[in-house]
This record gives C-alpha cells, structure tokens and sequence, in this order.
C-alpha cells in the first residue's frame, strides 16, 4: 500500500531578467555576474528538488521579471523544466503581476511535467503517483497586471477522498501597506479555508504567517535591491496524514547585506581603509556579498574626509582588494553617520543656522527631482525614492552643513 505522503519545494518570484538598477558604478564583469544572479538561483533550485528527489515544485507567480520576456529568461526556464522531467519531477506554476499573461506575445511551449495554471479563475491539477491521486493543487495565474479583488471565496476542494489539498495563491494581506495589494486576503480567510498547505508569492520577504494549517511566503530566490537583504530561497515542505515538516533552504548566488562600522577610533583616512579592510576579512562569506556600508564616527572630520572624495576613494581602493576573490565582496554603497559632539541646540539658537536646519527639515525633495523620475528614458532604470531615501538625503545634507558651521 503507497504511503499518503509527499514532498515538494515552494518558490515564488523568481523575477529572472531581473536588470538590478542602482549598480551603474560596478564593473562590466561583476555586473554580468549579478544580472546572471536570478538565472544561478533558478539553477540551484532545480539541484535542491533533484538532491531532495521532490514530488512536484510549486512556483507561485513572478517567475519572470516583466510580461515582455526575455528569450533567454524563457529558454532558461524550459531548460530547467526539462531536467526536472529527467528526473520524473512535475511543476505546477502561476503567473503574477509582473509577467500577466495578457502581457506576453511570445508564450513558450513547456514540457508535459509542467502544469500551467492558465486562467484568472481558480483552477486545479491532480498529482498522482503510481496512480493513486495523492494531492489537489489549486491556483490561478494574473491575465492583466493587477487583480484586485479577492479570490479565497473561489478555493473549493474538489474531493474529500484526496490526502493533500495545496492552494497556491499570488497576492497579500489586505492590512499590508509595503506593498502593492493584489488577490488580497485575510489570515483568518485561509486558515479556515480547510487546505493543508497555502503556498504564497508577491511578498519578497519570508514568512510563516500560520503553523496550523501552514501559511506560507517563502520570499524571492535571489536578492535584487538594497531592501532585499540576507538569504534568499526556497521551502522544502514533507506532508503526511497528520503531521508535516518545513525547511527553509537558500538559493541566492548573490546576497545583499548591510554593515554599520564604527570608525571613532579612527585618526587618519589611511586607519580608515585598514579599519574597512579588516572588517571585510572577517565576514568570510559564502556568497559573494553587495554591501551598504553606514560608517559611524563621533568626530566632525568623517564628513571632511566625505567632502574631499576621500571616502569614495577608499571604498574603490578597498573594492578592488575583494571584487576579484572568487567569494567576491563588493560595496555599492557608502553612507556617513556622524555623531556631532557639539550640542545641536547651541546651533539652532542662532536665528540664520536654526532657520537654514529647518528648511532641510522641510524641504520637498520630490518636488525637485520629479521631472528626472517621470523622464521617458530615465524612470526606466530608476526607482522612485522612498521615504527612507528622502530622509537620508536630507540627513546627509544636515551633516554637510554642520560640519561646515562647526569648522568654522
């Protein structure tokens, strides 16, 4: 008699193609290799279900970074599909709000392992092993780029007589405001819903929302921005009448990362650079690392140093001792927290210097930078700042003009 359990892996948003804005200062050779990132990941998650030996993989939406697809992102991912069928391993996948289907002119036939999740309605596949139906897979792919209204009320399960019952679902938490809310739903909607499992995509951090039944976000694969830190990947999920086991399992080729590095005891710019180089060496890393490094400093001079370019300097100096390694660290970003000794208050009583710090306070960034972001040609490769990024120009700014003040 076939034991009433199975294995699969749980990924989303793969987003391959991905173009990694924001890295236009790094080095043709290490940016090959970060925009090849996403394609790496996927290759190492097609070795986990294989080493795993899975029944199925499940991939819930985002599987491709926009709707207008690259031919390599697409032949990339047949040629993954093929291999799991080499290895007798179904996939079961859906499309979200960055590759909708209405958006691709150019579809890619897969192989019969595959199973497409090919309409806005909520659908279902049957996995069998030795012919015995041992799990009912349900989703829905995006047919336009957002879907707004709910879709949990559209989960039925299509026979009692199945062990496992799986919905795949591309969308948030209706009180999620970081991010765009598609497909959305309440907690309490799924858990009682009567699935043994609710596979997640679209938010890129992970998360087990619910342990009984399982609810899941495994995040994104690969890390693609300065807010997508830490280890990327995939769950390993065993499910069994009556019990289950999760695994989280990292697949980034590439991990974002921040460092804060206290540079106080710092007297020269060349105690910099050693103090940097030394705290790199001691990271010892197994990914190669993109780092936002904050450099904390009780001294006024810090900002000086910032001033002069010197700072940029030593970053460049300090990236071309570790950009080569073959477990490559590279910093792309350098931000200056200084911890001005002075009493600010002694400044702010000062009509002309209280005035000139409150208007930073004040100032609309967006105001001024708003025909850059909505440039044609421009916005294509740029963010738009977030609230952080508004406050770390305006806080840098500060620095700037206190240090200015107080050297005089």
């Amino acid at each position: 008699m076939l034991d009433k359990k199975i294995s699969f892996i749980h990924a989303a948003d793969l987003h391959l193609d991905s173009p990694f804005k924001g890295l236009s200062d790094i080095g043709e050779t290490l940016f090959q290799e970060i925009r090849n990132s996403t394609f790496k990941s996927l290759d190492n998650l097609v070795k986990i279900a294989i080493k795993k030996r899975v029944d199925f993989v499940l991939l819930v939406g985002d599987l491709f970074d926009n709707e207008k697809q690259s031919l390599k992102a697409q032949i990339s991912l047949r040629n993954a599909f093929e291999e799991l069928q080499r290895h007798e391993i179904k996939v079961y996948l859906s499309y979200g709000n960055h590759d909708y289907i209405e958006g691709n002119i150019y579809p890619i036939t897969y192989p019969e392992n595959v199973h497409v999740f090919t309409s806005e309605q909520v659908q279902s596949f049957i996995y069998e092993k030795k012919n015995i139906p041992l799990a009912a897979i349900y989703g829905f792919s995006y047919e336009n780029r957002a879907v707004t209204s709910k879709k949990v009320n559209e989960y039925k399960k299509i026979s009692s007589n199945i062990p496992f019952h799986i919905a795949t679902l591309h969308g948030s938490l209706e009180s999620n405001t970081e991010h765009d809310t598609y497909a959305p739903f309440q907690l309490s909607e799924l858990a009682s819903a009567d699935f043994e499992y609710w596979a997640l995509g679209h938010i890129h951090k992970r998360a087990i929302l619910k342990e009984q039944p399982l609810i899941i976000y495994p995040g994104n694969i690969q890390g693609r921005n300065r807010k997508e830190i830490g280890e990327k990947g995939c769950y390993y999920v065993e499910l069994a009448e009556g019990k289950h086991s999760i695994e989280f399992i990292p697949l980034q080729a590439i991990e974002y990362n921040q460092m804060i590095l206290d540079i106080s005891s710092c007297d020269t710019i060349h105690q910099v650079e050693q103090f940097i180089t030394e705290e790199l060496q001691a990271l010892n890393p197994i990914t190669p690392q993109l780092l936002e490094v904050t450099l904390k400093s009780k001294k006024s001079t810090t900002v000086g140093w910032k001033s002069a370019n010197l700072i940029e300097e030593i970053i460049e100096i300090v990236n071309e001792r570790f950009q080569n390694q073959k477990i490559w660290m590279y910093i792309y970003r350098t931000t200056i927290q200084e911890i001005v000794s002075i009493e600010e208050s002694s400044l702010m009583g000062e009509h002309f210097i209280g005035e000139l710090l409150a208007n930073v306070e004040s100032f609309p960034i967006r105001d001024h930078v708003s025909d850059l972001f909505q440039h044609k040609q421009a916005r294509v490769y740029m963010d738009s700042l977030s609230i952080e990024e508004e406050e770390q120009i305006k806080n840098e700014a500060r620095q700037l003009i206190m240090h200015e003040l107080l050297k005089e």
